[in-house]
């Protein structure tokens, strides 16, 4: 069974049904999981997805989810194997802003600082490159 549902967006992002699953699959790639949460029209949140994380997921350069912080109806494993909504998820993380975006390992700790908002857009792909290298290189070492 995948460990992903795929949106019928092409420019989406897919939501995962476990996390723990998810950053196993992307940790034997030797990459991070890579979670944004996000919210229904929120243009920064499209901006990231559409211009960032999805085209760099569909050229296989990393594995990206995203979870909705106001989804309450979805079931979600998490990383430690209990069942959660996206939006009881994000609380736990405090990832109160859209769109936050995480790099996780795959036990869930979490593996850079994370991205919150789109401060300057113009060097928002410099800054998903550095958090994405030191990620990368956090996992290298476990």
């Amino acid at each position: 069974m995948s460990t992903l549902t795929m949106a019928n967006a092409p420019q989406s992002l897919p939501t995962p049904n476990s996390l723990r699953g998810a950053a196993v699959a992307a940790a034997t790639r030797g990459e991070p999981l890579v979670v944004m949460t996000t919210l229904k029209g929120c243009v920064y949140c499209e901006l990231v997805r559409n211009n960032y994380l999805a085209p760099m997921r569909r050229e296989g350069l990393l594995v990206a989810v995203q979870l909705d912080v106001l989804d309450r109806q979805t079931n979600l494993q998490g990383f430690a194997g209990e069942t959660t909504t996206p939006a009881d998820q994000a609380r736990t993380w405090k990832a109160r802003f859209t769109p936050t975006v995480m790099f996780f390992g795959p036990d869930g700790q979490e593996l850079a600082e994370r991205l919150v908002g789109v401060a300057v857009p113009d060097f928002y792909g410099e800054y998903l490159e550095a958090r994405l290298l030191e990620a990368r290189g956090k996992l290298k070492k476990r």
